[in-house]
């Protein structure tokens, strides 16, 4: 063990490497770990059920609809369409797991997207 207190982060090399970044490849990040966090938060994982909790989960689906409409015109079509096809994934799941379904075009993210229909 040493005595020497650990080296805090280098804040400056972090900040060169996050302007190194294109910003819609930051957009399709945060995209992506919301995808993956509603996922989970819907029990689509392995896990199943052990994880789920559909308010924590009808957060993280509507965040990531305003995300995607507020890019949309910023983010190429290549990189939308997916995402697109990944949240109306979400918000199917998210119906079928509620016991209550929301009526159309007001479960999580219909705000931006419209209603949602399997």
């Amino acid at each position: 063990m040493s005595d020497t207190p650990s080296e805090s982060p280098d804040f400056d090399a972090m900040a060169r490497d996050i302007a190194e970044v294109p910003a819609v490849e930051v957009i399709v990040t945060v995209a992506v770990n919301l995808m993956s966090a509603a996922a989970v938060k819907l029990g689509l994982t392995e896990e199943g059920d052990e994880h789920r909790d559909l308010d924590e989960a009808r957060k993280l689906v509507h965040a990531l609809a305003g995300l995607l409409d507020a890019t949309a015109t910023e983010i190429s079509s290549f990189h939308a369409a997916p995402l697109r096809d990944g949240l109306k994934s979400l918000q199917l799941a998210f119906r079928e797991a509620s016991l209550v379904p929301d009526e159309p075009g007001k479960g999580p993210g219909e705000k931006y997207t419209g209603p949602v229909y399997g």
